[in-house]
């Protein structure tokens, strides 16, 4: 029983964290290309609190019950598929941290934008540009992860 807790709890998770990020990006993306500030600074308030409620929960809960299942499977934390998926989970943060930063300044500014009908700054479509790049990393390495929790590959060392 404690197996499948654990398990449903982590496929729960990390389909938390594909889904919130494909979903941040996708409304953050349609709400850029609209070019008006008071859109964007909805879109992106709502984008924030996502992040902070579904995206950072799972990012606590992901490393406790991976960690947690394996140990309860049998699995070393230095099998190979384990290693690299820790890894690609770092470089996920690695990039997702930042990412949040920049979605808050980003919703500051369209907040302040719209409030002075004024257009977006440059400083904005600068951190928009950033936030863009560094989504791409992030997204690869979660679909990466996916793969290696399926697949579970033996790699030697």
């Amino acid at each position: 029983m404690t197996y499948f807790i654990l398990k449903y709890l982590h496929i729960i998770g990390a389909s938390v964290l594909l889904g919130t990020g494909a979903g941040i990006a996708f409304f953050m993306l349609l709400a850029h290309r609209t070019g008006q500030a008071s859109t964007i600074a909805a879109v992106a308030r709502i984008v924030v609190i996502a992040d902070f409620l579904f995206t950072a929960t799972a990012v606590i809960v992901q490393p406790v019950t991976g960690i947690a299942l394996a140990w309860h499977v049998g699995y070393g934390l230095t099998e190979g598929w384990i290693v690299i998926s820790l890894i690609l989970y770092i470089v996920t943060g690695v990039f997702w941290l930042p990412v949040v930063w920049m979605q808050l300044k980003m919703r500051n500014l369209a907040i302040t934008a719209a409030a002075n009908n004024q257009p977006l700054p440059v400083r904005y479509h600068h951190l928009f540009k950033l936030w863009f790049a560094f989504g791409f990393p992030a997204f690869a390495a979660v679909l990466a992860i996916f793969w290696l929790m399926i697949a579970r590959p033996v790699l030697e060392w």
